[in-house]
Order: structure tokens, then C-alpha cells, then sequence
């Protein structure tokens, strides 16, 4: 029973508690208090443009009473495909005042991929980009049954009219047309807006409530809807909070997240109950707009994934900006090197990255490392208030396993998801009962040291099986990560024709930018002599390939399912 001991607690920051009390409200119900508080102090920052929380407030309103108006009501699904523009956050708080559920969808969904979730969440009624509109959505809209109503907008529709116009004309955003769909209602933004009233909904929701609709990309198979309470998304916000210990109604947000990603949401709706502002970006790969941008506003926390926050290291002025105000820079969604984290915080200041670990199951945080207090590199740190985590053994998920050993993370508390939409046979398998209680199997594999502090090595779908030795992919990335040759890499396993069941250790990486115009043959040959000096022979890689660019998903992480 090492796991309920919780090691892990006396590395809490001083008044962090164990156990918190969370609200036991629907995140509605927060909204209206923040912006009682804070009417005045700025909602988001985008392209020059700044919206108070009275403005925000009132927008949303004005957007939740359109969707009342239009048939939207309680529990129904209305999508949200756009990038981190303004009508998201409106659309979005809009959307949870009108009583109804939210699902992200990324903007870079093919046609196929966004028919498949619009039709298994039942979506009502869907807020789309107009080029998504005009050249994807209206392809197979006539999929979609139940599907009602297409509101359609500009990336900069929210900006005053000579920034839209130069925008436009010098290209800088897609641009599309508010085409006819037969059978649906399509409606304009920004026309819903003014012709609806800014007063409260008045619509009353449980915390049993759905909130969300999100889905995961998985490593395998079609995407599951993974659905979250009001509850879980109120608790897991009030987890964060409280140990971030933010200023209320001063702090400014810098997130290259997406919000269609729960990470991207979820700490844009931290940020909104915090009273923050929060600079949005619609491109995080714009790296000269986000240097601009926190030029500007000096953000007090970063949020980005690693291979974003490595993008800006290279990006010309990063290095020279301010950053005396900035609290932290938190990390996560995929592996950090350790030597590129000891190259941003030289730059940002010492201790200031804090790796985090979290799923859309879990709403999304289960670990963080301690903002204050003692840090790891390289770990994801300690399990947050409310949490319960323990180590299980891959094989049968049953056996805690010793402390340093690797075992599937499982996790029990309030931010857990409710199930996955329409699929109980997915849902038994991930929702365990051990000891009378749920339990989260994450599908992740970890180990945690004496201070319980836990480290990622894997996904169980990622972990190699080769000649009967487990190579765990995450820590040979790690090392190799540290060749001056080696901007990003990746590990993934070919099956082995020889053996059957069993795989070949191919690795895949992008030369950084001192190596990028040098000889292939002689790279690999390099990378593979540095390998065999660190590794045992079943985790040396038999197959190289060098690429220009490996492939990232819309999050920012390296997509292995393209790899492989």
C-alpha cells in the first residue's frame, strides 16, 4: 500500500492541503461572480483588441440567449471549430449559460473526421470558421441529422473593420463565405450577437450536468467522447487554482494551447475564474506574433507545449524579452528534454518550469510539480489536492508494484470523467473498481521515487516489445535528445519479420539547425555510435531515418501514429 501513504504530501507547498473543498456548483454559476469582481480588468487581449470581463459577460449572454431562441435546450451539443479567437471564449461560456454541452473540434478535421464527431455527439448546432463552412462542412452536412444550425464566423471578425480589411487583402487568414447548406439554419456571428438581448439566461444547471464533450485523439481506432460533468470540470479548475496560488484579477495568461484540446480549455477557464487576462492565439507556430504579443503584455504565466516553448528559444528577440514578471511556465502533453529545460529556464529564470501530467479523462490535471517548492526535471511531478494515484502492473492492472518500478498510473478523484459517450465496453475497461472504489487506468506507463515524485516513461501502445525486453520509448528519446545532431526525435516499433510479436527499434529525428545541412549517412552513422555507447543492445535503434520535419499533431506533440 506504498501508493496510499502518499509519500508525495510532505512536498506540498506550505497551505496546500491534501484535501480541498471543491464547489459543488455548475461552472455557471462562477462565471457571474468573477465578473461582479472584476468588471472592469481585462478578459483576453487579441491583435490589439481588449475586452473586459463586462464585455466578455455580456457577450456570452447575448450568444446563450441566440441559442435559446434557436431550440437549443438543456443537454443538447453544440460544437465549437474554431481557433483561440475571441468567439471562442464567448461561444464557449455562451454555450454552459444556455444549459447545453460543449465539444471541441479542431480546426484541421477533415471533412470525414468532423462529420464522424458532429454525428456521434448528436450536435445540434455547430460555431465554425466560414472557410471551414464553405469548404468542408457543407460537403457533409447532409451526414448530420441532427444537426440544425451552422453559425458561421471570421478569424477577425471581432477586430475593427480597417484590421479586417487589411487583413483580407494582405491574406493573412483564411476566408470564406457564409454559404447556404440545405436543411440547416446557417446564421452569422456577429448578426446573432446584436440581434440578442445581454441579459443573464436565468437557465439553472447541476453539477451532475454534462459539460463537456471532448474527444481523444488516441494512438489507435476512432476518437471517443469523453464526457465530463460540470463537477468534474469545477473540480479540477478549483485543484489548479488552488495550487498555482494565483493573484486574483492580476494575473495575465499566455497559452499556444488550443482550446478545442481540454489543456487549452481548461486553462482558459482557469484563467477566466481566476479574473486573468489571457492574450489568445489562433496560430501558436507564429512564434514572432507570440514574442510581440508578450512584449506587450509580459504575461506572468506561459503555457505551452515543450516543442513550442523549444520553437521559441530559436525565435529571434525571445531571449531578450523581460521576463521579471513571469511567475511560471508550465509544460506538458508530451516529454520535456531536460537540456531543453535547463536552456529556458537560463533564460526565463531558474525553477520556473513546472512539467504537469494530466488526460482528457481527468478534466485534464492529475500531477503537477510544486510551483515553490522542490522540482524535478524531467518528472511530472507529485500527484495534486484530491488525488489519488497508484502504480499497477502492466500485465494484469491489479498489482501495485514497488516504488522505482514501472507500472500503469491509475487515478481516482472528482476530476475523473463520468464515461465515454455511447461506448460501455470502452468505459469498463478504462473505469476499474479496486478495493471497492473507481479507478482510472490511464494506459500510461510510470514510476515514481522515494519522494513520490512521478515519471512518464510511456504509453503501454508506445512501449516496444523487443526480443522479450520492454523498451520504453520516452527514455531512450530522453538521452538521445542530448546529441548536438538531434533537434526532435522520435521511437516507435517495427514489427520484427524474423519474430513475430516482437519489434525493431526504429528511430526518427529532426536534425537541429547546426546539422541540418550536413551528410545523412554520416548523421545516422554519428547517432548510432552515440546510441550503442548508451544503451544496452535491444534498445538500440536498427532502423534510422532522417527527416526534415517530424510530424506534429495540432497540440503540438510528435504524432507517432503518422510514424508508424
Amino acid at each position: 500500500m506504498i501508493y496510499d501513504d502518499r509519500p508525495w504530501l510532505k512536498l506540498y507547498d506550505p497551505g496546500i492541503n491534501a484535501e480541498i473543498e471543491v464547489p459543488d456548483a455548475a461552472l455557471i454559476d462562477q462565471f457571474d461572480r468573477i465578473a461582479a469582481q472584476y468588471p472592469d480588468r481585462p478578459a483576453y487581449h487579441f491583435h490589439g483588441l481588449t475586452a473586459t470581463y463586462r464585455q466578455l459577460m455580456g457577450q456570452a449572454n447575448r450568444f446563450a440567449n441566440a441559442l435559446i431562441e434557436l431550440g437549443c435546450a438543456r443537454g443538447d451539443v453544440v460544437g465549437v471549430n474554431l481557433p483561440n479567437i475571441p468567439q471562442y471564449l464567448v461561444a464557449q461560456i455562451g454555450i454552459l449559460k444556455a444549459g447545453c454541452a460543449s465539444s471541441g473540434l479542431s480546426p484541421l478535421l477533415t471533412p470525414r473526421e468532423l462529420a464522424y464527431q458532429l454525428a456521434d455527439c448528436r450536435a445540434k448546432a455547430v460555431v465554425t470558421v466560414d472557410a471551414i463552412l464553405q469548404h468542408r462542412l457543407a460537403g457533409v452536412a447532409d451526414q448530420l441529422p441532427d444537426l440544425k444550425i451552422i453559425v458561421g464566423t471570421g478569424i477577425v471578425d471581432f477586430l475593427p473593420w480597417i484590421k479586417r480589411f487589411l487583413a483580407r487583402l494582405l491574406k493573412k487568414v483564411p476566408h470564406g463565405q457564409l454559404v447556404p447548406v440545405a436543411g440547416k439554419r446557417v446564421l452569422d456571428f456577429m448578426k446573432l450577437l446584436s440581434a440578442s438581448p445581454d441579459r443573464e439566461p436565468g437557465v439553472a444547471v447541476s453539477p451532475e450536468e454534462h459539460c463537456l464533450i471532448q474527444y481523444t485523439g488516441g494512438t489507435t481506432g476512432l476518437p471517443k467522447g469523453t464526457i465530463l460533468t460540470h463537477r468534474n470540470m469545477s473540480a479540477n479548475l478549483e485543484q489548479i487554482k488552488v495550487w498555482i496560488a494565483p493573484e486574483y484579477g492580476k494575473e495575465v495568461l499566455l497559452s499556444g494551447f488550443p482550446m478545442f484540446h481540454l489543456a487549452g480549455l481548461a486553462l482558459s477557464l482557469a484563467a477566466v475564474l481566476m479574473g486573468s487576462a489571457q492574450i489568445l492565439i489562433p496560430n501558436p507556430r507564429d512564434t514572432k506574433h507570440i514574442v510581440q504579443e508578450m512584449a506587450k503584455y509580459r504575461p506572468t504565466m506561459l503555457v505551452n507545449v515543450p516543442s513550442l516553448y523549444m520553437m521559441l528559444l530559436e525565435t529571434p528577440d525571445f531571449r531578450e524579452l523581460d521576463f521579471s514578471r513571469l511567475s511560471f511556465c508550465l509544460s506538458g502533453a508530451s516529454p520535456f528534454p531536460a537540456e531543453s529545460i535547463k536552456e529556458l529556464e537560463s533564460v526565463v529564470g531558474q525553477g520556473k518550469v513546472l512539467e504537469v501530467y494530466g488526460m482528457t479523462e481527468t478534466s485534464p490535471i492529475i500531477t503537477m510539480n510544486p510551483r515553490r517548492g522542490k522540482k524535478k526535471i524531467g518528472t511530472v511531478g507529485v500527484p495534486i489536492s484530491n488525488t489519488r494515484v497508484r502504480l499497477v502492473d502492466i500485465e494484469t492492472g491489479t498489482r501495485q508494484v514497488p516504488i522505482g518500478e514501472e507500472g500503469e498510473l491509475i487515478v481516482s478523484g472528482p476530476q475523473v470523467m463520468k464515461e465515454y459517450l455511447n461506448k460501455p465496453e470502452e468505459t469498463a475497461l478504462a473505469i476499474r473498481n479496486h478495493d471497492g472504489e473507481a479507478w482510472l487506468h490511464t494506459g500510461d506507463v510510470a514510476r515514481m521515487d522515494e519522494d513520490g515524485f512521478f515519471t512518464i516513461v510511456d504509453r503501454t501502445k508506445d512501449m516496444l516489445n523487443v526480443g522479450g525486453f520492454k523498451v520504453f520509448s520516452r527514455e531512450v528519446e530522453e538521452k538521445l535528445h542530448e546529441h548536438p545532431a538531434i533537434e526532435f526525435c522520435a521511437i516507435v516499433g517495427v514489427p520484427n519479420p524474423k519474430r513475430p510479436g516482437t519489434d525493431l527499434v526504429k528511430l526518427v529525428f529532426q536534425p537541429s539547425l547546426s546539422h541540418k545541412d550536413r551528410n545523412r549517412e554520416e548523421l545516422k552513422a554519428e547517432v548510432l555510435a552515440f546510441a550503442r555507447e548508451n544503451f544496452s543492445p535491444y534498445k538500440v535503434p536498427r532502423i534510422i531515418e532522417v527527416v526534415d520535419e517530424l510530424p506534429l499533431t495540432v497540440v503540438g506533440k510528435v504524432d507517432k501514429k503518422a510514424l508508424r
